[in-house]
């Protein structure tokens, strides 16, 4: 069986997978990191975004093996190692931008990263439509924005956590 070798959330693995196994089969069943979702196995609902060399990539359309070599950040390694929460994870708690919360992670990957591309901040609009291929069944929306909007202040420097709250 071939192998795949790949940093996840800053620990380095060696994978034996199938040729046809899903990056984000590896991720739940291989090294049981269960927070990156599985909701429609088509690419369209983003739950299960993760970031692949920095970027956000649906973990449901790329091959474990076309991630050899590969760094991958999942919603597991974001928060520091004493616990403290990332930016966006703490305005989504915040400002109460979940519910059932099965998007949530895929949702803040995508958030991050939206906001990591857009130093120079961005409206509502534009994070609304950024965020085109995440779905959400519970929330409407509204109160993910305004944590993605709290949450770019503080990831680019203008405010600190404690202000954005």
């Amino acid at each position: 069986m071939p192998q795949v070798s790949l940093s996840v959330n800053g620990t380095r693995h060696t994978v034996e997978v199938e040729g046809r196994t899903l990056l984000v089969e590896l991720l739940r069943e291989k090294l049981r990191l269960t927070g990156t979702h599985v909701g429609c196995d088509t690419s369209q609902c983003g739950a299960c975004v993760v970031h692949v060399n920095g970027d956000s990539v649906k973990s449901c359309t790329l091959l474990a093996l076309q991630a050899d070599g590969a760094e991958v950040l999942t919603i597991e390694g974001l928060a520091a190692p004493d616990g403290t929460l990332h930016p966006m994870q703490e305005a989504f708690r915040e400002h109460h931008a979940l519910q059932c919360g099965f998007c949530t992670p895929g949702m803040v990957m995508s958030a991050i990263d939206l906001v990591n591309k857009h130093p120079e901040g961005l409206s509502d609009a534009e994070i609304r439509h950024g965020l085109e291929g995440n779905l959400c069944r519970c929330t409407g929306y509204h109160n993910i924005v305004a944590a993605i909007d709290a949450a770019q202040h503080v990831m680019h420097g203008r405010v600190t956590a404690q202000a954005a709250e």
